[in-house]
């Protein structure tokens, strides 16, 4: 595990898009295209990653999950390609996230949970604050509003 830096940025819009598409899912393959078309890249992605704190997992020298907080203790990414799934990555990530966020003064993290990370959100102590619709392009999506106090 290290954290992240600009040159890493085309790598974790290549995750995305592998974890999204490959891997397994309740969305259906159209919803999945809607939302991760490609993977991400450009001024606009390095920008939003440039302003978060970013945990890489890797293996060798290859980028197999990251997790990210921003802002408000926002857990704006988390994502793990297919193999490594189901492997204690995710659990691992969030430990250090949930560090980053202390040392920030964080009282609280939150995040908008797809239906695919919402059980291990829960199984980690997120709580679900409200179920949401959100539309991408002409795709409907479930995901979940969850939070968890960091408080000692």
């Amino acid at each position: 595990f290290r954290w992240a830096n600009s040159n890493d940025h085309r790598a974790l819009g290549e995750v995305m898009f592998d974890a999204v598409r490959n891997g397994h899912s309740v969305y259906s393959e159209s919803q999945r295209q809607a939302w991760v078309p490609e993977p991400r890249r450009g001024q606009s992605w390095s920008d939003r990653l440039s302003q978060q704190d970013i945990i890489v997992a890797e293996t060798g020298t290859r980028i197999v999950g990251f997790m990210s907080l921003a802002a408000g203790g926002y857990i704006d990414f988390a994502y793990i390609r297919p193999e490594p799934q189901h492997t204690g990555l995710f659990r691992q990530m969030l430990e250090r996230i949930e560090g980053r966020g202390r040392a920030k003064g964080h009282k609280m993290l939150w995040v908008h949970a797809s239906l695919v990370a919402q059980p291990a959100f829960t199984a980690l102590g997120f709580t679900i604050k409200k179920r949401e619709d959100v539309t991408i392009g002409t795709e409907r999506f479930d995901r979940f509003q969850m939070e968890k106090s960091l408080s000692a």
